[in-house]
């Protein structure tokens, strides 16, 4: 890493600075070329704190993102509350709590077999009781710090943060069809939370994301604010799959699928992987047109995710010695994955470390 560029992240991270959130490219599609790519703090500033807490919220707000990610499930009471995935036995101290010892189980969530503990299982009043922990440990050790210092937050309560501070919020709805089969459908609690909050026009700082089609499709017609179509590497999206749909993650990406997203979202979230794929080796090979298809279509193109660790990141970035211990967990080259995908035209990104994107994307914008 050049001075100028470690200067550029230490600024960026010493500052402590609450910078106001970039306009929604959606307000003004004609206007793209003005905005500059926004950062999605991926579950807030996941790469220091556990994920999906204001700890981490907070954190990703001070080190620059323009937009702060709740992934969202319900309780048992219907409440929105954020968090990885409703089994929360790798993100909870839930196991320490023998009072809720029997409520341990297996379910079918998304046709696949999960056993733990669930959120809509719980009242808010319990999941409280619960506290915060780091997701991987092995990979993100420093974070287990933290654990045991923060409950679980509902999405009011990180809408209210963003506000506060002058940031967007990104909520993705997780497994929006499974919670419709329980009576605990997440799209009204989630666009009632937004509308209390004045955040329910084309200009307001939100996008709504899922995995799923058929949710966004409804949210079209339940709110103004901007919506985004995730798209997974590999796979297809639940709900066609449920419905004997033959569509793919893949025909979602040709441009006649791009064309029906268009009709419903204002871009797509897709897998870095999808922009520039890697071959069997793990190098990166020759871009996809994914990124001028979109633009083409009116559709903005966000990408995740960007995340600091060697294990995470493309061949072509990872730094050190590979026979090291720590080489997996050992920062690579995250600026130089993030300049290529920004010098490739991408709308935003989904990063851990908000700080290093931020810096990144003033570094492209400076000319390098």
């Amino acid at each position: 890493m050049s001075q100028k560029t470690l200067a550029g992240t230490l600024a960026v991270l010493a500052a402590g600075t609450v910078f106001a959130a970039v306009q929604p490219a959606t307000a003004d599609r004609s206007g793209r070329d003005d905005q500059a790519p926004i950062i999605v703090g991926h579950r807030g500033a996941s790469a220091y704190r556990p994920e999906h807490t204001l700890l981490s919220y907070e954190a990703a707000i001070k080190m620059g993102a323009d937009y702060i990610e709740p992934d969202l499930v319900s309780t048992k009471d219907h409440v929105l509350v954020a968090r990885h995935e409703n089994e929360i036995s790798q993100t909870t101290d839930v196991e320490s709590h023998p009072e809720f010892a029997a409520r341990r189980t297996t379910k079918t969530i998304d046709g696949a077999a999960v056993t733990g503990w669930f959120t809509e299982d719980f009242t808010l009043a319990e999941l409280r009781t619960l506290r915060a922990e780091e997701r991987i440990p092995d990979l993100r050790p420093d974070n287990t710090a933290f654990d045991g210092l923060a409950q679980i937050p509902t999405f009011e309560e990180v809408v209210a943060l963003a506000k506060k501070k002058g940031v967007g919020v990104y909520p993705e709805t997780k497994h929006p069809t499974y919670f419709d089969s329980i009576g605990l459908s997440l799209e009204e609690p989630l666009v009632g939370t937004l509308r209390r909050f004045g955040w329910d026009s084309s200009r307001a700082p939100v996008f709504i994301q899922s995995f799923e089609t058929g949710n966004l499709k409804q949210l079209r017609s339940a709110t103004r604010a901007p919506i985004a179509q995730l798209i997974n590497a590999t796979g297809a999206p639940y709900d066609l799959v449920a419905a004997g749909d033959p569509r793919t993650y893949g025909d979602l990406v040709t441009p006649e699928g791009l064309r029906e997203i268009a009709r419903y979202a204002d871009g797509v979230g897709v897998a870095t992987q999808r922009i520039v794929p890697t071959g069997p080796d793990g190098r990166l090979l020759a871009p996809t047109t994914l990124i001028r298809d979109a633009h083409r279509r009116g559709l903005l193109v966000h990408t995740w995710t960007i995340r600091n660790e060697n294990s995470q990141l493309p061949v072509d970035y990872r730094l050190g010695n590979p026979a090291g211990p720590a080489y997996p967990r050992a920062t690579g080259d995250v600026m130089g994955w993030l300049e290529r995908l920004f010098d490739l035209g991408v709308d935003g990104v989904f990063a851990d470390d908000p700080g290093l994107a931020r810096a990144t994307r003033e570094r492209v914008l400076d000319g390098h």
